[in-house]
Order: structure tokens, then sequence, then C-alpha cells
């Protein structure tokens, strides 16, 4: 057990989203590798999120790896669905910059 008398590997995520009930949702399998897949970088419009995704961008460049940037409009809300969809339709992963 570790300090919050949890079993090793056992997780608690918190959604910080207001949704009312809980949406149960199939967590999506991990690439082994980023070689050959498509990265997109999710800017979610805090400050200096970009600043981030910037660097984040270069080391993954400089592996081979292709990347897509994408913002949402406003960090006060969820991305909006097209955005998510064209999101899931073009990358195989994606990293979110939460930034301040």
């Amino acid at each position: 057990m570790n300090r919050n008398g949890e079993e090793p590997g056992n997780r608690i995520v918190l959604d910080p989203t207001s949704e009312r009930r809980l949406a149960i949702r199939e967590r999506v399998a991990r690439p082994s590798t980023l070689a050959g897949k498509t990265v997109g970088l999710l800017d979610i419009s805090k400050p200096r999120g970009d600043v981030f995704l910037d660097r984040l961008e270069e080391l993954l460049r400089a592996r081979d790896v292709r990347t897509i940037r994408f913002a949402k409009p406003t960090f006060t809300k969820p991305a909006p669905v097209d955005l998510r969809h064209e999101i899931a339709t073009r990358c195989d992963a994606v990293v979110e910059a939460l930034a301040d």
C-alpha cells in the first residue's frame, strides 16, 4: 500500500468537468512507440502553454515524430466537438498543455 492506503498500480482519476453523472469510458492503450505516429499538441489557451508545446514539438520532431498543433478557443470550456473529432481522426496520441 502507498501512503494514501491504495494498492500500487491503482489510481483515482478525478474529472474536473461539471458532469452530473459519471461517464464510464474505456481507456485506450498507449502506443508502444511514437515512431510513424502522429502526435497532436493541444494548447488549451492558458498562458505559456504554447511555450511548453513549442519545446515538446522540437523534441518530438528531432525524433522524427510528426506533430499537428491544435488550440482550444478558451480554457474555461471543454474543447468543441468538431475540434475533438479532428484530433481523434488525425492523431494517434495527444498531449494537452496545462500551463500558467
